[in-house]
């Protein structure tokens, strides 16, 4: 089994980015048998949503690779890691109090993919004509949907509610209140795609990023990424948030 990747971000409608994602994997050619991909959303202003992300990532990343064990364990001793590193950032600098990040990691291996998140950033998987969102959304919008489903408001009124972006769970140094993890690896197939991506991809309803990666996956993990990026931006949002996204392709 191989895996081919892209990485894409965007601003969007933003002057600045907060988001930051990194992608290892070994060997230096275009495919690898095994990589790990970590993307972070930050928040808490410009200086401290893009230092938030930054550091999240690499110390996620440096973490995981310099642990050894079972991967679940070390998916979870990274999280920890880069939620330390920030509550540092933060002594440090008391003036970046209230920054903080998301996280969604993600390792790839012949077992499959396994996974460890906090926040909203959505981790997808498109197979065989189906899109499924593999991991938890720690905002209010699943709660606000419940309300609806239980008619307790209109569709129309949860959709537009503003509180939908708020978020339930974040690394921000303190206690993480909320942390989706896999227990074993997802068995991967050949054709696969598996999406890590920031809020701003909400733009996009599921249907659309199943249409979208279905219509590039031919040429690869580039075009896919490229795709999902050109389709946000052609909702034309005019508060569009800053959008990244890691695009991971079973190959073979």
């Amino acid at each position: 089994m191989a895996f081919a990747y892209a990485t894409r971000s965007s601003k969007g409608s933003r002057s600045y980015q907060e988001d930051a994602a990194q992608v290892r994997a070994d060997g230096q050619g275009p495919e690898a048998s095994r990589l790990t991909a970590v993307l972070a959303d930050g928040m808490g202003g410009h200086a401290g949503g893009a230092l938030a992300s930054a550091t999240a990532c690499q110390i996620f990343l440096g973490a995981y690779e310099a642990s050894s064990g079972d991967v679940p364990a070390r998916l979870v001793e990274a999280l920890s890691l880069a939620n330390a590193a920030i509550a540092e950032c933060v002594e440090e600098n008391p003036a970046l109090s209230g920054m903080g990040c998301t996280l969604v990691g993600a390792a790839f291996s012949p077992a499959g993919v396994e996974w460890v998140s906090v926040g909203d950033s959505p981790l997808f998987l498109v197979r065989r004509g189906e899109i499924v969102l593999l991991n938890e959304d720690h905002s209010l919008a699943p709660e606000i949907d419940k309300l609806a489903a239980a008619g307790r408001m209109s569709w129309e009124d949860a959709k537009a509610d503003p509180r939908r972006h708020f978020l339930r769970s974040a690394l921000t140094g303190s206690e993480i209140d909320m942390i989706d993890r896999s227990h074993r690896p997802l068995a991967l197939e050949p054709g696969d795609v598996v999406i890590l991506a920031s809020d701003g991809i909400h733009a996009l309803d599921h249907g659309d990023i199943l249409r979208v990666t279905q219509a590039h996956c031919g040429p690869g993990p580039d075009a896919v990424a490229d795709g999902l990026l050109a389709a946000v931006e052609a909702v034309g949002d005019l508060n569009q948030d800053n959008t990244t996204v890691v695009v991971v392709q079973v190959t073979g």
